[in-house]
């Protein structure tokens, strides 16, 4: 009756309820479930810990890695317990984000090409290749896409703008700075880019006709948004049925000298911010990865987000 007690006090506790909740769907390590549920190492190990004690979760080794598991076996769960630990679960708020959480670390674990190119692209940036740049790549790989009416949004002075009205049949830049808008309005003239249009406006109310676009692209300006669950909503809104919008903003980090260093509102989104942002905002077919580290302190990381406007 003892250990009865014992382990209904075990999984009653909110954070430990949660971690039981992840294995009992996966097999996991630490890292990932400081992933999933936002805490620190020390203190998912505590309550591993004690859960490992009274045989309620089980570890192997796998590498340089342990990986933690929902012990099935119903001599140190019985079914009983189970049921609780379910009923239990329906009132934990927190439970509906670590399900979908897991899903982006479980996605990870899939995407060995990315680890892959993660890995090469570190080798790339530290070594010089003659007549091999980002720019000229960039360059390649516009090329290669089919004409289409891209919204920039958040364009600055325009740099990329000007990049993507190369092979776009238009592209619109949006604001808010007037001479932002001025300065790549006179340098699209100069160029001669008669596709390139710049407007001043707010990303969250862009200025543009609804259904009109075919990509809506946010480059580290998602962060720069007072609500940037309305300036996604926008982009659904711009976009045609089946366009596209990509994300390029930072991963949640903690230098809060960002907000008067850079004007920064967020300081960066979680992929699962991102990710909930994108549903929310009735996009699908939703990616999302991080695809940059800066060497250097504070080691900003780069998040690109992915989604699709349904189809009519």
């Amino acid at each position: 009756m003892a250990s009865i007690l014992k382990n209904l006090r075990l999984i009653t506790d909110p954070t430990r309820l949660r971690i039981l909740r992840l294995l009992k769907a996966e097999e996991l390590s630490v890292v990932e479930l400081q992933e999933v549920l936002g805490m620190g190492q020390s203190r998912i190990s505590t309550h591993l810990s004690q859960l490992k004690k009274q045989k309620l979760v089980a570890d192997r080794r796998s590498g340089k890695n342990v990986m933690y598991s929902f012990n099935r076996d119903p001599v140190h769960f019985p079914a009983g317990l189970v049921d609780v630990l379910d009923l239990a679960a329906t009132e934990v708020e927190e439970i509906a984000d670590d399900e979908e959480a897991l899903k982006l670390v479980l996605a990870k674990r899939k995407d060995k090409a990315r680890a892959y190119f993660d890995e090469l692209a570190g080798k790339f940036g530290r070594s010089y290749v003659p007549g091999r740049s980002w720019k000229a790549l960039s360059e390649t790989l516009l090329k290669l896409l089919p004409p289409m009416v891209i919204a920039d949004l958040g364009a600055g002075e325009g740099t990329f703008s000007q990049l993507l009205a190369q092979r776009a049949e238009k592209v619109i830049a949006i604001d808010s700075s007037p001479k932002m808008v001025d300065y790549g309005a006179g340098l699209a003239k100069e160029h001669g880019y008669d596709n390139l249009e710049y407007r001043i406006g707010d990303i969250e109310e862009p200025p543009i006709e609804d259904n009109s676009v075919d990509l809506a692209f946010f480059s580290q300006a998602l962060h720069h948004a007072s609500r940037p669950e309305k300036a996604i909503s926008s982009a659904y809104r711009i976009l045609k049925p089946g366009g596209r919008i990509v994300i390029l903003d930072l991963l949640k980090h903690q230098f809060e000298d960002a907000r008067e260093l850079y004007a920064d509102v967020w300081l960066g989104f979680s992929e699962l911010e991102v990710s909930k942002f994108l549903g929310e905002g009735g996009f699908g077919d939703i990616e999302i990865a991080i695809v940059d580290r800066e060497s250097e302190p504070p080691h900003f990381q780069t998040l690109m987000a992915i989604g699709q406007k349904q189809r009519n």
